[in-house]
């Protein structure tokens, strides 16, 4: 079975690629057509939420893109 991968892109949107189903906040299933990989935003900027748009490359976000370690 192939797995799930989300990769963080730089100040840019979350990648999903592999066999996913993505649900809106009611539980209705997007109708993905097929799609193996999908970028979703997370600038809050999208035209196309959840999905990116590139917005994030219009009004200049920038986030914390590196896993951290918790210290005590």
């Amino acid at each position: 079975m192939a797995e799930v991968e989300i990769k963080v892109r730089a100040s840019g949107p979350y990648l999903v690629r592999g066999p996913f189903v993505l649900h809106d906040a009611d539980g209705n299933e997007f109708d993905l057509k097929g799609q193996d990989a999908v970028a979703l935003c997370r600038c809050g900027g999208s035209t196309t939420k959840p999905f990116c748009d590139g917005t994030h490359s219009k009004i200049g976000f920038l986030a914390a893109t590196k896993a951290v370690e918790e210290t005590e």
